[in-house]
């Protein structure tokens, strides 16, 4: 930031008896509170007048690095352009204002949007039935297991406790089914990076409730195998669960329930271009396939005739009062419908296109461990001349100084300096030439001046932090 004046904290603007508010006059009277509830003290508040505080806050947004600035290749989350025109619709009163209590007959608009985004996630996914209720994949994750768990109960086999998920697995898998009251059992990936039919053959038997899986898995790698591991895990009374976070690639290629799926979520804040990251807003729509809708949570949007209405029931599953981040759905059936069914089947072509024209761009001096053909996105094993030391941190960090996000850095677990690169199918082949360009200046510097990298980012408002330090002793006052 070149004023430093605004690069402060606010606090340390704070100048006494300047304001930045006035409130209008009180027309309804008074409310004395009760003695224990008064302050003893004024509350610590930074004291600034308007023109400040407006200029403090668009320079610190100007520190925000987000996809409307650059390049931003974090591997596994999709950080997709979000169009402009998904943020105007889902802005209009007729959306914005709506409210989940009031009456059906006045938002049959909002209903309609519902029901056909379900209908739309049904033919791109090729399941059955879908639920908008969920608020977030991992959410989304949970509300399936929950799903395949009823499924088995309501068939009065309880003994199907255990969940198998791959070595290579997002970490949320694991979690969701600990959460969900599910056993977790590990199935080991093969050297080529896919899972060890061999190994899951031993895993399965008559508790095993469902297999997670995702495809392309977190190294990028379409797995080959699944109607044969499909059958197996079918043959012994269990059922496919399909982890969308990595759905990108496969948009217009493959439907997973034609690849023997029974359940799944998608992150609609990832794959159909909502903005993703700092905590929000998500959704994650769990579809089922024929014979599983019963077991969807309420409420749902149903279609009767002309007119759209919210069905409800007491029995079942529920993971929230109401129908989900609605705003969030508006982006993402915007975005279905500006592409439309021609264009939708290029968004994964061209996601693996990109990735595919990266890799081979760098792997003769980034270490790439597992060859061939990727989908998405793909992983190298840090720099391939590892003898100064450079580490993938420091090539993560120096990559801000150009300009440019850092991947996904040390995940997957398999590989020591993992680097997951994904720049998704929007971006330019000017700007993946110009990313190139940089990841192999910053090779050559780690060669050739080494603690030019090591120290990096050097041209940010905050230079290396201290991360163990800023975990252990966080400083979250001014004072």
């Amino acid at each position: 930031m070149n004023n430093k004046l605004y690069g402060k904290l606010i606090f340390e603007l704070s100048h006494e008896g300047s304001r930045a508010y006035s409130l209008p006059g009180n027309e309804f009277g008074g409310y004395e509170l009760p003695s224990e509830m008064r302050r003893e003290a004024d509350a610590e508040l930074p004291e600034c007048d308007e023109l400040t505080v407006v200029r403090h806050y668009t320079n610190m947004s100007g520190n925000n690095f987000g996809v409307d600035n650059g390049f931003y290749p974090l591997g596994s989350c999709t950080m997709k352009y979000n169009p402009y025109i998904n943020e105007e619709m889902a802005a209009r009163r007729e959306f914005s204002a709506v409210h989940p209590l009031q009456p059906v007959d006045t938002c049959q608009g909002a209903l309609a949007v519902y029901y056909n985004l379900q209908k739309s996630l049904s033919a791109i996914t090729g399941l059955s039935e879908f639920t908008l209720n969920p608020f977030a994949g991992a959410h989304g994750e949970l509300t399936g297991l929950m799903i395949i768990r009823a499924y088995h109960e309501s068939r009065g086999d309880g003994k199907r406790v255990k969940v198998i998920v791959p070595d290579s697995a997002h970490g949320t898998n694991p979690a969701s089914a600990a959460v969900c009251g599910l056993e977790v059992v590990e199935v080991k990936s093969t050297a080529d990076g896919t899972v060890d039919v061999e190994d899951l053959r031993g895993l399965l038997d008559d508790t095993v409730a469902a297999m997670m899986m995702t495809n392309p898995n977190t190294l990028g790698l379409f797995e080959p195998r699944i109607p044969e591991i499909a059958e197996m895990v079918h043959a012994c009374g269990a059922l496919m669960y399909y982890d969308g976070a990595n759905l990108n690639p496969m948009l217009g290629v493959c439907r997973p329930g034609d690849m023997g799926f029974d359940v799944m979520h998608i992150n609609l804040h990832k794959t159909f271009s909502t903005p993703h990251g700092g905590g929000g807003p998500g959704s994650g729509p769990v579809g089922v396939r024929k014979g599983l809708e019963q077991f969807l949570p309420k409420p749902k949007v149903v279609k009767n005739g002309d007119r759209y209405d919210i069905e409800t029931a007491d029995d079942g599953i529920h993971v929230g009062a109401f129908l989900g981040n609605f705003c969030v759905d508006v982006k993402a059936y915007t975005y279905i419908l500006t592409l439309g069914r021609e264009n939708l089947k290029m968004v994964g072509p061209l996601a693996t296109l990109n990735a595919n024209y990266i890799k081979e761009c760098l792997k003769d001096v980034y270490d790439l461990p597992i060859t061939g053909l990727c989908k998405h996105e793909f992983v190298f094993n840090g720099l391939k001349d590892k003898s100064t030391g450079v580490t993938t941190m420091d090539v993560a960090k120096r990559l801000l100084d150009f300009g440019f996000h850092a991947p996904t850095i040390y995940f997957p677990l398999l590989f020591h300096e993992a680097m997951m690169i994904e720049p998704t199918e929007n971006e330019t082949k000017e700007t993946i030439d110009a990313f190139i360009s940089v990841m192999r200046e910053i090779a050559r510097e780690a060669k050739d001046e080494p603690e030019t990298v090591k120290s990096a980012p050097h041209d940010t408002p905050i230079g290396r932090v201290d991360d163990v330090l800023a975990a252990k002793h966080p400083v979250l006052k001014f004072q």
